[in-house]
């Protein structure tokens, strides 16, 4: 498996979201939540990933952001999806797409 990088996405008291790179490609997300004494994590990995290697990522996961965001855990319990990137929305895009529409209609 490529060498991993994670870039965080968000953060709150409870939760991390962060992007997974290799040096060529963006090939997944991982969502974590902290709970007590259990991590649950939601993997979403590129279609290209697999799955030896999907194993190799969870662990990495685990060691990096997962331990060293809690110094004790019982359990780390992940949720893995495959899929292609479909997009990103915001509200603010949602408005900007609005601006357009509405500057359309005025050249009309």
């Amino acid at each position: 498996m490529p060498t991993t990088h994670f870039e965080r996405i968000a953060r709150t008291p409870q939760s991390e979201a962060w992007r997974i790179e290799t040096d060529d490609a963006v090939i997944g997300r991982v969502d974590l939540h902290f709970t007590g004494a259990k991590a649950y994590g939601i993997l979403i990995v590129h279609t290209s990933v697999p799955e030896d290697d999907i194993e190799e990522l969870i662990a990495d996961v685990d060691a990096r952001l997962v331990s060293t965001a809690d110094e004790y855990r019982e359990d780390f319990v992940v949720t893995v999806w495959r899929g292609t990137e479909f997009g990103t929305y915001s509200e603010d895009d949602a408005a900007e797409f609005e601006d357009d529409e509405d500057d359309a209609d005025d050249e009309r």
